[in-house]
């Protein structure tokens, strides 16, 4: 049987049910069995389904059930955008056995579960588990049920490809001549198993736990490229050593400019590496360098910068063949005075709470090496010790300030010193000065890997290979996080006039100043277009809440079906500025 509709002139059709039939002579023909043309629309609609061998749905509220509702728009942002870069691409390689496509999925997984909710691996096998699962990931990579020692194991196999990866990212991101970023930066452990875990210069300021260090080398625009893991009482000049022999001989770049702070590339490195190399560099001078420029008769004189904050000299004599241009930022020495002044008072308090106790009557604290010391317990603690002169006795203590020496620190206030061997063909003053204040954008990556959003910590691995898997594993979700914000700016706090306001700058030791559309975006929190703009993480979750429904019909209980919420505006404005529709993601 079926509905036929047949035109009728000027008139409404006429709706029929009919049937097929063959005649004597075998002939097809149909037959009309009722006229259904008064019928309402949704209940011929209805028919025409049934016909079908589908189920008609009743109106009422059982007729219907959702069977699991998971979220999914986090997930199909985040995996959507790691197949637009061609990522899983990437990892895979030419591999085509089962085994290692099952391990890439998994790599995937931990690679979006890192992005949407940063969880240990344990945790990660639990959130992709169908029964137990808290988003739609391990429905659409369609990973069944995931073992413990399967995370694991896509871990040690992500490792032995780390160099293939990065060997293609820098394909992807460097060319001769490119400017590339390198920094490093430390994350502590709670245990002491770890081979890696060491004692070391904490910047988390946890100089009570061990730590390990990592590296990790950008493009200019702050785009990760590779990642590698230290032992954590590793000093950062010695970090420079294997980026050096990774960059010409792994990446096959013969031209480039690496970019580091005055600790990373130190005259050693410079002597030892860079220049046997081939490499240039940019990076700044420390303060007893930059004091002896300043020394007269040197090349640095202060009254250069009486109307300017920005001038290029030469030093031959200590810096052969190097370009070194000084800056003066009078915001950062107005910082650098207030916060002197702020410790110098905070120190003579200190002092002075410690000379009351020794004059005070019967007081212990009389012994000339017991006072002494307490008093270096106080000037250590601010780091003042070169600005007080303290004059220690039994039961007498005096301290003034050095205020000769004090202003010898202040005459440079606010004076870097940017060293380069980069020919001012090749690259100008302020494109150099620039360069290196683009250093920012690694540390932007370090505090995103962190603490904003993937968590690098707690590390809960003890293998040193784990741990590098770990690491490696954050930084390619890095590499996914840098191009979704890239996608999503308009919807976020980020300035997407930055490059123009640059540009209006009146020099580039200046900060800054946000751009228009940013200030806007601030004030009003919506968009040009008149969107709510808010957080990388805040609009992840705010795209989380659109999820995928399994649906269930009680009338035919073997038949199951995925039913997609209709989006909200802002998720609109979010796959639409991603180039993504959430329910093909897969």
């Amino acid at each position: 049987m079926f509905i036929e509709v047949i035109p009728n002139r000027g008139s409404p059709p006429a709706v029929l049910l009919r049937e097929s039939y063959r005649d004597a002579q075998g002939g097809a023909q149909k037959r009309t069995l009722a006229n259904l043309s008064k019928l309402p629309g949704d209940v011929i609609d209805g028919l025409k389904a049934l016909l079908k061998g589908a189920t008609v749905i009743g109106s009422g509220p059982q007729e219907i059930e959702i069977e699991r509702s998971l979220p999914h728009g986090h997930v199909a942002a985040a995996l959507g955008m790691l197949r637009q870069i061609a990522l899983d691409r990437l990892i895979l390689s030419t591999a085509k056995d089962a085994a290692s496509r099952r391990h890439c999925d998994l790599v995937v997984a931990m690679i979006v579960d890192r992005l949407i909710a940063p969880r240990s691996k344990l945790g990660f096998v639990r959130a992709v588990d169908e029964e137990t699962a808290i988003s739609s990931l391990g429905a659409v990579l369609d990973l069944g049920t995931v073992q413990e020692r399967e995370a694991y194991a896509a871990l040690d196999w992500l490792l032995e490809r780390q160099a293939r990866i990065e060997n293609g990212l820098a394909r992807r991101h460097l060319t001769d001549g490119a400017l590339v970023l390198f920094d490093v930066s430390s994350s502590y452990f709670e245990g002491r198993c770890c081979p890696l875990a060491h004692h070391g210069h904490s910047r988390d300021h946890r100089g009570d736990r061990p730590q390990i260090v990592y590296g990790l080398l950008c493009t200019r625009a702050g785009l990760p490229i590779a990642v590698e893991v230290f032992d954590g009482n590793t000093a950062d000049p010695a970090t420079l050593t294997a980026q050096v022999e990774k960059l010409k001989h792994r990446f096959g770049i013969s031209r480039l400019v690496l970019v580091g702070d005055r600790g990373m590339i130190t005259s050693a490195r410079i002597r030892e590496d860079l220049q046997p190399a081939g490499l240039d560099w940019i990076t700044c001078l420390r303060a007893p360098a930059i004091q002896a420029l300043a020394a007269e008769p040197g090349p640095l004189q202060l009254s250069l910068f009486d109307e300017r904050d920005l001038a290029e000299i030469s030093a031959p004599d200590l810096f052969p063949g190097e370009r070194l241009i000084v800056c003066r930022n009078r915001d950062l020495a107005a910082e650098r005075a207030r916060k002197r002044e702020a410790l110098l008072a905070a120190t003579e308090r200190e002092l002075a709470r410690l000379r009351a106790r020794v004059g005070r009557k019967g007081s212990r604290l009389k012994r000339a090496a017991e006072i002494g010391v307490a008093v270096g317990r106080v000037v250590d603690a601010r780091k003042m010790a070169k600005h007080f002169a303290v004059e220690i006795g039994d039961g007498h203590l005096a301290f003034e300030r050095r205020i000769d020496r004090i202003e010898e620190e202040a005459r440079l206030d606010g004076i870097y010193v940017i060293r380069t061997s980069v020919p001012s063909k090749d690259l100008d003053t302020n494109e150099t000065v620039q360069a290196y204040k683009d250093l920012s954008r690694v540390e932007r990556a370090f505090r995103s890997l962190k603490t904003v959003d993937l968590e690098i910590r707690p590390i809960r691995h003890w293998m040193a290979q784990r741990v590098r898997a770990h690491v490696f594993l954050c930084m390619l979700a890095y590499y996914v996080e840098w191009h979704l914000r890239d996608a999503l700016a308009p919807l976020l706090f980020h300035d997407t006039g930055l490059e123009a306001a640059r540009a209006e700058r009146s020099s580039p030791v200046a900060e800054t100043e946000p751009s228009q559309a940013v200030k806007a975006k601030k004030a009003t929190k919506r968009s040009a277009d008149g969107q709510r703009v808010m957080s990388f993480a805040d609009l992840m979750a705010h795209l989380g809440t659109l999820t995928r429904n399994t649906m269930r019909v009680p009338l035919r209980p073997g038949h199951r079906f995925t039913l997609h919420p209709r989006p909200t505006p802002l998720q609109e404005a979010a796959f639409k500025l991603l180039e993504l529709e959430p329910t093909r993601v897969q």
